[in-house]
């Protein structure tokens, strides 16, 4: 029985916290291959984005089909893609795989800085969310990509369905800029499921949002539905938040092998 390969397609994180150096270590951690396609170079620590360097249309599509055409995936991540003509050839990719597709819709870095550009986010819209399996924005990606607020439990309904307007068949909208319970909900339009968790008292988070889609993504790979990859996802990304640990002088990341140290 071969290994289940998943392919996330994002930005690199010389820190390691965030980006595909997360995803690599997520998917490694919940047995499945990893690949990857470089979207952006950055240069990246504990206390925020010093520079970014987007990489050429034609070196990710070339990485992209370098991978799928020879080895093949069973899912697909996606996460930092900072221009529209980035989001549009993977957009086109993806469409062509006959696999699912986790959409991280990254906008703004752990410390505030943007990742994504404001011309591309129109086609984040039209182009990018309607071939995702999920969509995985939290609160601040919603705000950019719907204008929709939520500042409570309840406003998570309202944002699912604005971005389920997109056509992703299943958002998660993730809740953990609210205040109590880490409460994110999970949706297609009809079917909910709300994935809670107690809140844990630790700053050092960075990578959270990469981490659990590609948890996701690793779920989806091994065959188990879109509702339990998200649950195995939730409870995977809890512990990695409740062993996220100091690094540099500002906020540390998660803690991606927390299992094998438990």
């Amino acid at each position: 029985m071969s290994i289940p390969r998943v392919l996330t397609v994002a930005g690199s994180d010389s820190g390691g916290g965030a980006g595909i150096q997360a995803d690599l270590k997520t998917m490694l951690a919940l047995g499945v291959h990893g690949m990857s396609v470089i979207t952006a170079v950055t240069a990246q620590n504990s206390v925020g984005v010093q520079g970014a360097w987007e990489l050429p249309v034609a070196a990710v599509r070339a990485q992209y089909r370098s991978v799928v055409d020879d080895i093949g995936v069973q899912a697909v991540k996606t996460g930092m893609l900072a221009s529209a003509e980035l989001v549009e050839a993977v957009a086109e990719l993806i469409s062509g795989t006959d696999a699912p597709a986790v959409v991280d819709p990254v906008g703004v870095s752990k410390h505030g800085d943007s990742l994504l550009a404001a011309s591309a986010l129109d086609s984040v819209r039209t182009k990018l969310l309607p071939v995702a399996t999920v969509a995985t924005p939290n609160l601040d990606e919603v705000i950019q990509l719907t204008g929709v607020r939520v500042e409570s439990e309840d406003g998570l309904r309202r944002a699912a369905a604005a971005v389920l307007e997109y056509g992703p068949r299943w958002v998660l909208i993730k809740g953990g800029h609210l205040s109590g319970d880490a409460v994110d909900l999970l949706t297609d339009g009809s079917a909910e499921h709300w994935l809670r968790s107690p809140r844990h008292d630790n700053r050092h988070t960075h990578g959270t949002g990469c981490t659990l889609a590609s948890a996701i993504a690793s779920g989806l790979a091994k065959g188990l539905p879109v509702p339990e990859a998200a649950h195995a996802a939730k409870e995977y990304v809890t512990g990695a938040i409740a062993a996220g640990f100091a690094l540099g002088a500002g906020i540390g990341p998660v803690d991606h092998g927390w299992r094998f140290r438990a």
